[in-house]
């Protein structure tokens, strides 16, 4: 079983203050969208924030919403408490901006998961991306540690948990875009996501 968790506590700040599972793509917000691609391989959807009200509207009852076990550490927090309450072994963590989503990069994450590593996350363009990694549930507690211990960046997982790298070539060779792990942080990358989108569209159409 393959649990999709949605990290959705940010305050989007750079976005000044939109709620970017609310930015439309075509007939759908993000949120709509990113569900809908996470539903192809997933069987259990969770999304973390520390709004859930801003949330119950958007999704139907089959998506769990949840909140943070120890608020206000970032990413962290809410990987935490995804971890934590999953049901199933294996969870594939994604943020709320990104619109890309790729289930096939996924399922190539955790193929290369079940060869013996308790997480694995791909590496694009010589950056690590915690975010749109695949996670086993018990990294929930060496998590839990790190936040106890102050550390809120996401990016000393790969450090401390037992994990492996997926090479942007690889991805590329499975004709997998690498774009994928974009994240909409601002307003500029959402008119450029947009921009990619409808690029996509033309060629597809």
């Amino acid at each position: 079983m393959l649990t999709g968790l949605i990290l959705a506590g940010g305050e989007s700040k750079r976005m000044n203050g939109k709620n970017k599972s609310r930015l439309k793509f075509e007939y759908e917000t993000l949120l709509q969208r990113q569900i809908r691609l996470m539903r192809t391989i997933c069987s259990e959807l969770i999304i973390v924030t520390n709004d859930p009200r801003a949330y119950l509207r958007q999704v139907d009852e089959s998506v769990r919403i949840i909140t943070d076990y120890i608020p206000g550490k970032g990413p962290l927090s809410g990987l935490h408490a995804g971890l934590t309450l999953a049901r199933g072994e294996n969870v594939w963590a994604v943020g709320s901006g990104m619109p890309f989503l790729s289930p096939k990069a996924a399922a190539l994450l955790l193929e290369q998961k079940n060869r013996g590593f308790n997480a694995v996350f791909p590496r694009v363009e010589n950056m690590i991306y915690p975010l749109h990694g695949l996670y086993d549930r018990s990294c929930g507690k060496r998590i839990a540690e790190l936040l106890q211990g102050g550390e809120g960046r996401p990016d000393v997982l790969h450090r401390v948990l037992n994990a492996a790298l997926v090479e942007e070539e690889t991805f590329v060779g499975q004709g997998i875009a690498p774009s994928f792990v974009f994240e909409i942080k601002t307003e500029e990358d959402y008119l450029m996501a947009a921009e990619i989108l409808e690029g996509r569209s033309a060629v597809s159409g």
